[in-house]
């Protein structure tokens, strides 16, 4: 079984999000963090998150790269727990069984998405918003294939500009 972990070629992310995840975390997708968002959202590092942000499921911070890495089933049932808790504490879920299978389904798509893929595989993810909601879009990098280019695509650009500015605006 394989979840994606997150990962850092440089210390952007620190300057780009609001909360940046720390090397190595848990994550997925997190986009349900987007669901309420209208176009007037996306300014300084909320756009950033909701761009490329990855969410990790120990620190809840948000990163742009994640890699598949293996897993077993006891931690992603005490991540299933964990981000069940988040949704109670941040988004008002009234108690942990009505957050539960929230947070399974929210894991279960990580997993789905990262099982195909060799260890280390990296996934970079591009969010949209249109008018029937938030649209994801998942870039597979095979780590043997991968150059910088390819890494980032058409964020190459945007990323050597950002990991030259200090800090982004709230």
């Amino acid at each position: 079984m394989k979840l994606a972990r997150t990962i850092r070629f440089d210390e952007s992310d620190e300057n780009v999000f609001r909360r940046s995840a720390d090397a190595g975390e848990w994550a997925i997708s997190g986009a349900f963090a987007f669901s309420d968002f209208v176009q007037d959202d996306l300014k300084g590092k909320p756009r950033q998150e909701f761009r490329n942000g990855w969410l990790s499921l120990e620190g809840f911070g948000r990163a742009t790269f994640v890699a598949t890495a293996e897993i077993d089933q006891s931690e992603v049932d005490a991540l299933v727990m964990k981000l069940a808790a988040h949704f109670m504490q941040e988004y008002g879920a009234p108690s942990i069984e009505d957050a539960l299978p929230v947070a399974e389904n929210e894991v279960q798509h990580m997993l789905d998405l990262c099982e195909e893929h060799r260890a280390n595989t990296l996934l970079v993810v591009e969010r949209e918003l249109t008018e029937a909601g938030v649209r994801e879009a998942f870039r597979v990098i095979e780590v043997a294939d991968a150059g910088v280019v390819d890494v980032l695509g058409p964020m190459a650009d945007h990323a050597i500009e950002m990991s030259q500015v200090p800090n982004l605006k709230d």
